[in-house]
């Protein structure tokens, strides 16, 4: 049950955010998110590619990978919680 709340307060959080940018600035808010999307679109790249021998995975690729990380956790925790809350 507290998961399902914390959940649903997240998940208007979020919504909260969207209307408050979109409200603001409709070109940035889109600005925003097509640069968020490419920040995790290199997320995902650096994550699920096979490393280089021989090469450490440079800061910014690490960055970006625990970013795509911390979102897809977030995804998959609306997904299973947010559900069941009765708020969409």
């Amino acid at each position: 049950m507290i998961l399902g709340l914390l959940a649903c307060a997240l998940l208007a959080g979020l919504a909260l955010i969207a209307y408050l940018s979109w409200s603001f600035s409709p070109l940035l808010t889109v600005a925003g998110a097509g640069l968020l999307g490419l920040f995790l679109a290199h997320g995902a790249w650096g994550t699920f590619r096979h490393p280089v021998k021989g090469r450490r995975r440079r800061s910014w690729t690490a960055v970006a990978a625990a970013g795509f990380t911390l979102v897809a956790a977030t995804a998959a925790f609306l997904l299973l919680y947010a559900t069941g809350c009765g708020c969409l």
